[in-house]
């Protein structure tokens, strides 16, 4: 199981603390301070380290020369009408668009795998399978 744990720091910002880590989320300049990436900013870099960590991970054990993965992924909404690849959604939908550049010596085979791959990340198939969410609030004394 993972777990994190999140505070309010002061305006916007938070503060994010993941076993040894902690980092200050916040929202733009305008908004928020901009002294932190925003919560959007850390999907997509939960995503995108996701993929690249499971790329290079598989091409170690296959023993594929992969010297380096990029990632550049964008999101937004969109009307269900107007996304691609969008089958039974009405009204607004999540778009995630994701250019995958692998470096290495590899061939048409591998670098088609590796892009199958790369769709099976634990946090993609997260945002992608059916979530539950167990919530309760209590008020401080």
């Amino acid at each position: 199981m993972t777990r994190v744990s999140i505070e309010s720091v002061q305006n916007l910002q938070v503060r994010v603390i993941a076993e040894d880590h902690s980092w200050i989320a916040d929202e733009p300049v305008g908004v928020g301070d901009g002294s932190g990436p925003g919560p959007y900013d850390l999907l997509l870099g939960a995503l995108g380290s996701c993929m690249i960590i499971t790329l290079l991970l598989y091409a170690r054990r296959k023993e594929w020369p992969l010297d380096r993965v990029e990632v550049e992924i964008e999101h937004d909404r969109v009307h269900a009408d107007d996304a691609m690849n969008v089958e039974q959604a009405e009204g607004m939908v999540d778009r995630f668009r994701i250019e995958l550049v692998v470096h290495g010596d590899l061939d048409v085979v591998q670098r088609d795998r590796l892009a199958y791959i790369s769709t099976r990340c634990p946090v993609r198939k997260t945002l992608t399978g059916t979530n539950v969410f167990d919530e309760s609030v209590t008020l401080a004394r």
